[in-house]
């Protein structure tokens, strides 16, 4: 593929291979991960419709709950689309700068996803050891402000990368080896000086699961410590049990980083489609098993959902 004009040094479309070495298997792999796809939009549309019809449910918790749904949402459809498309129609070609808006948003919604499991931990953290001042501090100006700096902080930290690969020259040819457009998958198709697109992407993948990851810890190590200070068992039980939930997500988002993180160290040499797997799970697990953890472990969620069915039963 080739420049639409000559001052142009981008390629008018690239190639997405979907998974390297397993093409053949394309038609199968689609069958889990269309699965898992219908799962999230079913889910987190689920949990959109209950939180928003039942007034007892807008809480600082479950409004934070509808911000991670919506994010799960835009997270899943950014990719498996597009992803179903390669398995199933072979439809590899994507535009450039398509390619560089999947990117931005894959990239961004993580980074927010990040963020609202940080903001739901403050509010376990809230609830737990200053429950008097639960609904003072937790405002719902300052549940504003939380959703609306987590998006400024993936917006900012993620608007420079586009930019930076819209001046690059690429001279490897359009194959990206993976399912969709991931920062690395492009940059590795340039040509150039691209230590600055490198560090740069390792610098806020670090920056982002260290520092929310280390506040979450935290959190929850003065959750841990207000709930052995009660005074019953029963009470510690069902102080604990309101974060089984939030516990729960936060494994399911950040379990798959940490393997995906080790494979990439300790096991440079396993095939590419091990890495691509890794990469899909990370994406695709969160947003499919987040409405089941919080629609079996959160009460009034649940009760809700059971109405629904016997309401269709009647």
């Amino acid at each position: 593929m080739t420049a639409s004009n000559i001052t142009t040094t981008h390629p008018t479309s690239f190639l997405l291979v979907g998974i390297p070495g397993l093409e053949h298997l394309h038609v199968w792999i689609s069958i889990p991960f269309s699965f898992a796809y219908t799962l999230a939009l079913l889910g987190n549309c689920t949990l959109l419709f209950i939180i928003q019809t039942d007034a007892a449910l807008h809480e600082p918790m479950y409004l934070f709950l509808a911000m991670l749904a919506v994010i799960d949402l835009v997270l899943s459809s950014t990719t498996l689309p597009k992803m179903l498309a390669i398995f199933w129609f072979r439809d590899r070609e994507i535009n450039f700068y398509a390619c560089l808006v999947q990117m931005f948003f894959l990239h961004s919604f993580s980074i927010m996803e990040s963020a609202m499991l940080l903001a739901m931990a403050f509010d376990r953290y809230v609830a737990i050891c200053k429950p008097l001042h639960y609904t003072t501090v937790l405002t719902g100006s300052l549940i504003t402000r939380i959703g609306m700096a987590a998006v400024t902080r993936a917006v900012t930290l993620m608007t420079p990368l586009p930019f930076l690969l819209r001046h690059f020259h690429y001279c490897r040819g359009p194959l990206i080896a993976h399912c969709y457009c991931e920062h690395m998958a492009v940059v590795r198709l340039a040509c150039g000086d691209t230590r600055f697109n490198n560090i740069y992407g390792i610098a806020v993948a670090m920056f982002i699961v260290v520092l929310d990851l280390l506040f979450v810890i935290l959190s929850y190590i003065f959750i841990l410590r207000a709930v052995l200070r009660l005074s019953s068992q029963e009470a510690r039980y069902k102080a604990f049990g309101t974060c089984v939930s939030h516990i729960g997500a936060i494994l399911a988002f950040y379990t798959p980083v940490v393997i995906s993180s080790v494979m990439h160290r300790v096991a440079r040499q396993a095939a590419p489609h091990v890495h691509i797997l890794l990469a899909i799970f990370y994406l695709l697990f969160p947003p499919m098993i987040n409405p089941i953890i919080y629609g079996i472990k959160t009460k009034q969620i649940r009760d809700h959902v059971l109405s629904l069915f016997q309401r269709k039963n009647v």
